[in-house]
């Protein structure tokens, strides 16, 4: 099998509208947490998130694209900009024709269907605008990252709720290693932060009113987010060959199906897919220095994990580092992993380990190392990805420094 690296990454969530200025705001502790800005958002009872504040899609897409690009596409294509220009890659020829696009979403266009519903229900309108099936469909994004950058490969969408993200990165990664692809920009996008969007999420009673406090004995919910996160995963000897900067490489994965409920998570599937991703990669688990937690900050999610990660790695668990960026950036739902493999990048490749921020009390049920409030320096060969959605469906993936 090949080797399989990361040469490019990119990004726009609610810490920054590019990689640099969020991997300083979680270097900092910082919290893009903040109150909700859309029409509405007083009907809510659910009134922050991780909201991307700031962009200005209007200057960075012309008329006929704006027509045709719900904003988790404008996030997803700002990303994917930014990542294939590190990468340095021009797709033509050869390359062009077997590398391809797969990203995670769950809600897809979700403001295209929350702005059309009104138009139908509440103005009584009669016709909606011909592209309103194109841009509200899951493979949008995908469709359109193909497009700008000559991807004519495998192409696709895979919707898994919280998982997304990872599941389609875990297949980009297992298309480069079979050598199906030389190379495919992979990550997800999402943007639910409208009033449908939320007000459908107030009816689990999962939410937090007031913050994100993932492990923290007095958390109360979770909090959402939106942007995207785009990474390009190349072959190593393809990257090796050019002289590409490699920020990581992706050793492994795996994922498991709780096939047990379809809110209430389940420590055996979390447990699964973690040691999965071990076996896969050929990692001890002694081997392994950070987590990115999936760490949404409801209880059933944090002690469920803490139990399966204290499962699998049984006294090393006391070693380890376990943090949830989600008390940063919010969950970003089919994006979120995308954004928090970053976390793991910086872990590798710097040394820094990103914080969980707002712990405030010690829970004897979540009692791992999950650097409270401040990031810390340390060296990291090994770090893992969590991601654990509705519907018991489990991803892991496992990055190691080159």
């Amino acid at each position: 099998m090949k080797r399989v690296v990361i040469t490019g990454a990119g990004t726009i969530n609610a810490l920054g509208h590019n990689v640099a200025d969020t991997l300083s705001s979680m270097r900092e502790g910082k919290c893009g947490i903040g109150a909700l800005d859309f029409r509405d958002v007083d009907r809510l009872a659910i009134k922050i998130g991780g909201q991307v504040h700031g962009f200005e899609a209007e200057g960075l897409f012309n008329r006929q694209q704006m027509a045709l690009y719900d904003r988790f596409t404008q996030f997803a294509l700002v990303a994917a900009r930014e990542a294939v220009a590190q990468s340095g890659l021009t797709f033509s020829g050869e390359l062009a024709a077997k590398s391809g696009v797969v990203m995670g979403t769950s809600g897809g266009g979700m403001q295209t269907l929350d702005e059309n519903y009104r138009t139908v229900y509440e103005d009584g309108k009669n016709r909606v605008h011909p592209f309103v099936v194109p841009k509200l469909m899951n493979n949008a994004a995908a469709s359109h990252v193909s497009m700008e950058f000559n991807l004519k490969g495998p192409s696709f969408t895979v919707a898994t709720a919280c998982a997304s993200s990872n599941h389609a990165m875990s297949q980009a990664f297992q298309m480069v290693r079979s050598g199906m692809a030389p190379v495919m920009v992979t990550g997800g996008s999402e943007s639910m932060l409208c009033f449908g969007g939320v007000k459908a999420w107030e009816g689990l009673r999962v939410m937090s009113k007031d913050g994100c406090r993932p492990f923290s004995a007095n958390r109360n919910g979770m909090v959402q987010g939106e942007g995207a996160g785009m990474f390009v995963f190349e072959e190593y000897e393809h990257a090796k060959a050019r002289g590409a900067d490699i920020l990581a490489e992706v050793a492994g994965f795996a994922m498991s199906s709780d096939a047990s409920d379809i809110v209430m998570p389940s420590k055996q599937g979390a447990a699964r897919a973690i040691a999965g991703a071990l076996q896969d990669a050929g990692i001890n688990r002694e081997d392994v220095g950070y987590i990115n937690a999936h760490g949404t900050g409801t209880a059933a999610n944090d002690k469920t994990e803490c139990s399966a990660v204290a499962d699998v790695f049984g006294p090393h668990a006391d070693n380890l580092m376990i943090s949830s960026t989600k008390s940063m950036h919010g969950h970003l739902i089919g994006g979120t992993g995308a954004v928090e493999l970053l976390a793991c990048i910086m872990a590798v490749k710097d040394g820094v380990i990103a914080p969980t921020i707002n712990y405030e009390e010690a829970d004897p049920e979540c009692a791992l190392d999950v650097v409270p409030n401040q990031a810390r320096e340390a060296k990291v060969d090994v770090a893992l990805s969590n991601a654990f959605a509705f519907g018991g469906l489990n991803a892991v993936l496992a990055l190691r420094a080159v």
